[in-house]
């Protein structure tokens, strides 16, 4: 499970380090602070899991980013909302198959990460709204969507070159 996490961070670390890099157009001071923030985030989450993987780690992967506009805020914005929603609901839904316990404590802490992402995603999309409160993502209930790998990864697919799967990130 360490290696679908890590897969799924090195997506999400490639992403930010390219907005940072070739920020969109009219991308104000604070938005990039709060981006390269998120960026170091995910930056330090595939570091995290790389080491605690060691040998047993996943090659790099090779991404596909040729569908987002990195010159648009809509089209960077977007992606990153999507990115980060998906890794919540990868993270909650991996979390039942996570047998060590201190790998499973790290894993409730990445969660809670990225769902602050999510927050700040919808802060630059809209402003205070309910959206960042979860609309769409929480239900009913008021649980957060959780998904299996078999669920993630084709969501996850269009962005990766290298070839993914559940059974090779056993």
């Amino acid at each position: 499970m360490l290696n679908y996490a890590y897969a799924l961070e090195q997506l999400e670390a490639a992403f930010y380090t390219q907005v940072v890099k070739t920020p969109y157009k009219g991308a104000t001071k604070a938005e990039l602070r709060v981006l390269t923030s998120i960026r170091d985030h995910e930056i330090a989450h595939r570091q995290f899991l790389k080491k605690a993987l060691g040998k047993h780690a996943i090659p790099s992967l090779e991404v596909d980013f040729s569908a987002i506009d990195f010159t648009s805020r809509k089209s960077v914005l977007g992606t990153a909302d999507v990115f980060e929603n998906l890794g919540v609901a990868a993270y909650n839904g991996a979390g039942q198959l996570i047998k060590n316990v201190a790998y499973l404590a790290a894993a409730g802490s990445i969660v809670s990460v990225e769902a602050r992402h999510t927050a700040a995603i919808q802060e630059l999309i809209g402003g205070a709204s309910a959206k960042a409160a979860g609309e769409g993502h929480v239900d009913k209930s008021g649980l957060d969507a959780a998904l299996s790998p078999g669920e993630v990864l084709p969501k996850a697919a269009p962005f990766i070159k290298t070839a993914v799967t559940a059974n090779s990130l056993v």
